[in-house]
């Protein structure tokens, strides 16, 4: 399986190292299954940011991948291929949830302020699998625009349009999104340092000195 893997991947790159887009844009038989190894990995992982499991995961990748195929011969190569291929599976993700997002609660605060702030510097932290775990916690809305606003760079004049609603609406939203996801990277880094302690065990009063420099240390 490794071997046909590597065998596959070969096919798709030129000599110079660059991805020879004509194979992949054939869609035929062999050409889709080069597609798709090749993609569907990454794909997955934004499959994964937008969903609440594995299983709806799965399900919107093989949607997205069907409409790939469906439309690909519509593509005619203004921008890039991977480019076109990440916004037809988040529009796919985006649809999968609309039934669910029309009853969601959006709350409209007027004259809202969004903070600016950092996700690398809140994030940073975190694992990569840590981090879609938090974001997958999040309720639909929520989940839905911040993964259009802060991953996938979408503003809120856009996510307006894709969801129905209005900016404000859109800010509001993802100010609430940022607040819960700070207060799980919180819970998570003191949990995280609780856990050097967890077998710690006072034998020796003497023992008890070093405990203020360890402190210091994390």
């Amino acid at each position: 399986m490794i071997k046909k893997k590597i065998y596959l991947t070969k096919q798709i790159f030129m000599p110079q190292g660059e991805l020879n887009t004509e194979i992949l844009l054939q869609n035929n038989a062999r050409s889709q299954e080069l597609l798709y190894k090749h993609y569907a990995p990454k794909m997955y992982g934004i499959c994964m940011r937008f969903t609440g499991n594995q299983m709806e995961a799965d399900d919107i990748l093989q949607d997205g991948f069907i409409k790939i195929f469906t439309k690909l011969k519509d593509f005619r190569n203004e921008g890039s291929l991977e480019g076109w291929i990440r916004k037809t599976i988040i529009n796919t993700a985006i649809n999968f949830y609309r039934k669910k997002l029309k009853y969601s609660y959006f709350d409209d605060i007027e004259g809202l302020e969004v903070p600016e702030t950092k996700e690398e510097n809140i994030y940073d932290k975190l694992s990569k699998e840590e981090l879609i775990k938090l974001i997958q916690e999040l309720p639909n809305g929520y989940r839905t625009i911040f993964n259009l606003y802060v991953i996938e760079g979408y503003s809120h004049k856009e996510i307006g349009k894709m969801l129905n609603i209005s900016n404000n609406t859109s800010k509001s939203q993802l100010t609430r999104a940022r607040n819960i996801l700070q207060r799980k990277v919180l819970a998570l880094m003191k949990e995280k340092v609780k856990v050097p302690f967890e077998n710690f065990r006072v034998i020796r009063n003497e023992k008890i000195r070093y405990l203020p420099e360890f402190l210091k240390a994390v």
